[in-house]
């Protein structure tokens, strides 16, 4: 008979043993990729513990990638920043065969050769889970003609009445668009061009926002005429649920649009639990509600939001300097003259 001093120990060690059983996955993603009743259900299948992360620019993710010691398992990252991460090294391949529901997905985004950013050297990076162009959302009781171009984002009438996102990557871009330029690759001397288009628009707007819920707040708020949707008709649908009165249009200079997919770290600790959240995304019930949610299309089904033709679409590449951008992004919005700049 066991010793009535070792019942209390036993039974210690019975109860903790499922939570020390727990595998833990680390997700690094935007606003309503991992929504917690989602997140929970994942957890019951695999018996794990998932901890989210959120992220609000690019620069955000690329500087949490780049800390030492991180430990995320899963990332969410545009086809464009893929490609970079996977060149620096900072993702590993995956295992196409672990991600059964790739079957679901829509031809065009099964195949990953076919899609720039996603395929180096014959190993895949990154799956195709979310996209969204960038467009104009417009305040029907402030504008009676809706927006037409992106040259409104610059309107002086407009001043104090506009709200732009802090991104250091797209504004440059958004910027030579703008200018009717290539959008990817600011050549040096044409440079100070495009940093003097951004410092036009800092003057123009009321404020840069990151998150779209912080869109939200700031348009229903104060009194907004036009938003440069970064994150597209997600934000259109938040603005509809909080009742406000809005369009959505393309702009005739085309929008910048982005692919968002899930990719593994390479710092990763649980590659086979990172494999499986993948897959879980791309079930019927989970895609479908993240689209019922957010406004965004899923990789599963046709759009129904009716998205532009193709050539008014800009697809995100990578751009010519991310950090050279980040940090004249930086100087712009606090306020620096435009001659200091161009003069560095």
């Amino acid at each position: 008979m066991q010793p009535r001093s070792l019942i209390p120990i036993l039974l210690l060690a019975l109860l903790s043993f499922p939570l020390q059983a727990q595998d833990v996955l680390r997700i690094l993603t935007w606003p309503g990729y991992a929504d917690k009743d989602l997140v929970r259900v994942f957890e019951e299948r695999n018996n794990a513990i998932v901890e989210v992360t959120y992220v609000g620019t690019d620069e955000e993710l690329r500087e949490k990638l780049s800390e030492p010691g991180n430990r995320y398992d899963v990332i969410a990252a545009n086809s464009s920043e893929i490609q970079q991460l996977s060149r620096q090294q900072l993702l590993q391949p995956l295992r196409l065969n672990k991600l059964t529901n790739r079957s679901r997905q829509l031809t065009q985004f099964r195949k990953l050769q076919d899609i720039p950013g996603l395929v180096t050297e014959g190993k895949a990076y990154g799956i195709p889970y979310t996209y969204a162009e960038m467009g104009l959302i417009y305040n029907r009781k402030l504008l009676s003609t809706p927006p037409d171009s992106l040259s409104s984002l610059w309107d002086p009438h407009l001043q104090g009445r506009v709200l732009a996102y802090d991104g250091s990557s797209h504004n440059f871009s958004l910027a030579r668009m703008a200018l009717n330029k290539p959008p990817f690759t600011i050549p040096p001397t044409e440079l100070p061009e495009a940093i003097n288009k951004l410092v036009a628009l800092r003057r123009n707007v009321l404020t840069f926002y990151t998150l779209p819920e912080e869109s939200v707040a700031l348009f229903t708020q104060n009194k907004v005429a036009l938003l440069y949707a970064n994150y597209g008709r997600q934000q259109l649908k938040l603005l509809q649920d909080a009742g406000a009165d809005v369009g959505y249009v393309i702009p005739r200079e085309g929008a910048l649009a982005w692919l968002d997919c899930w990719a593994i770290s390479s710092t990763s600790l649980n590659r086979n639990l990172a494999e499986k959240w993948i897959d879980y995304s791309l079930e019927p019930q989970v895609s479908e509600t993240f689209t019922a949610r957010q406004g965004l299309d899923n990789t599963l089904m046709q759009s129904a939001n009716g998205t532009q033709a193709v050539s008014q679409l800009v697809w995100l590449e990578p751009v010519e300097n991310n950090q050279q951008r980040a940090e004249l992004w930086q100087r712009i919005i606090e306020g620096e003259l435009l001659d200091t700049l161009v003069q560095q």
